[in-house]
């Protein structure tokens, strides 16, 4: 079987399983979306109200501004992997509830760990702060940490700011395009080893 039906076979799997509460107010799950050979997965934080409704992550606003983002770098969305922490869209936007993160948990970790990326990139601070509860976005985003989780295989993590930052501040659409230049080196950062772990 081909990984990529496999990984259709694991959110279908965990769409039965999942106890969030956010099953009743949202339309679908939103699977994540993308390669499954990807050496990268971006990580959001919720389904908006157009994921919601096409079932696909980041195809909003926000997601072209992210489309465009990639494109600079030389990489296609078709490339790499996204999903975010929560498979259901919150009422009107709102930030997912610790509960919401923690009945998602085990559906993106077995999606990470199945992936196997390289390195897994936070798009903003609620992405961030589910693996990195003390970090300060404003502090570490374009700065790869090093980690070894118990339950992750991937132990490289490069915060960003979220892309829907940059709709509602210009300024933050220069520090997320020059972080986004970094990928690339942070990807070969990793091929040749790096030694330094973030507590």
């Amino acid at each position: 079987m081909e990984k990529a039906e496999k990984l259709k076979e694991l959110h279908e799997k965990w769409q039965k399983e999942c106890k969030c509460a956010l099953k009743d107010t949202g339309v679908r799950a939103v699977f994540g979306d993308g390669n499954p050979e990807s050496e990268i997965i971006f990580i959001g934080e919720a389904p908006g109200k157009k994921e919601d409704e096409l079932g696909i992550p980041f195809v909003g606003s926000a997601g072209k501004f992210l489309n465009e983002m990639l494109e600079n770098i030389g990489v296609e969305r078709k490339d790499i992997y996204i999903t975010n922490i929560v498979k259901y869209r919150p009422p009107g936007n709102r930030d997912p509830e610790p509960e919401e993160k923690s009945d998602c948990r085990e559906w993106l970790i077995e999606e990470i760990n199945f992936i196997n990326p390289k390195l897994l990139i936070f798009l903003g601070r609620h992405s961030m702060n589910d693996f990195f509860p003390l970090e300060k976005i404003s502090n570490v985003h374009g700065k790869l940490l090093k980690k070894k989780f118990k339950n992750i295989s991937c132990e490289y993590f490069l915060p960003l700011y979220h892309p829907a930052s940059a709709l509602y501040d210009g300024s933050m659409r220069e520090v997320l395009m020059t972080d986004f230049q970094k990928i690339p080196k942070v990807l070969e950062k990793i091929d040749t080893g790096i030694t330094t772990y973030v507590k």
